[in-house]
């Protein structure tokens, strides 16, 4: 940001609001290449379509097909699709449901939360490689910068919420 090229604070806080989006929008793009990296080093190599189907299986355990498609944004008949790579690359198998006969059960394999865990690693070393060229100030900046919009987002969220 501009204060940080003349080392003032002052002048940071007189960047206007679309200056600091173009910013957040440059830093989450470099992110989400950093993120999906960690994903394409692992193998099997999995697409992010794939990781977040098999994180929605590992955090809901008995999700069904139907759910898993819902919480993806997805039609069925491609979230089965997307169940038969994961399931023929040993990351997640599809079980009977106790309860029901007719449903299936989706479950993270061993193998699945192992690559599910090595993701999460490169994630965290990728990243703290990057934090680690910034200085100390600058990390505690970030931090408080963090907090600050998670604050004005859930704000802007309750505010939103409320004039419905």
């Amino acid at each position: 940001m501009r204060g940080e090229e003349n080392g003032s604070g002052a002048a940071a806080s007189a960047v206007c609001p679309e200056e600091v989006a173009r910013q957040v929008a440059d830093a989450v793009e470099r992110l989400v290449t950093l993120w999906t990296a960690a994903a394409e080093a692992v193998s099997p190599r999995l697409s992010p379509h794939q990781l977040k189907a098999l994180k929605a299986v590992w955090h809901r355990s008995e999700l069904n097909l139907t759910a898993l498609a819902e919480i993806l944004g997805i039609a069925l008949p491609a979230a089965s699709r997307l169940c038969d790579r994961l399931e023929a690359a040993g990351l997640l198998q599809r079980m009977s449901h106790p309860g029901n006969r007719r449903e299936l059960q989706l479950r993270v394999t061993p193998c699945g939360r192992r690559v599910l865990l090595e993701v999460a690693e490169r994630r965290s070393v990728s990243l703290a490689d990057v934090l680690a060229a910034m200085t100390p100030a600058q990390r505690t900046s970030l931090e408080n910068g963090l907090h600050a919009f998670q604050r004005a987002h859930r704000t802007a969220e309750a505010q939103a919420g409320t004039a419905q």
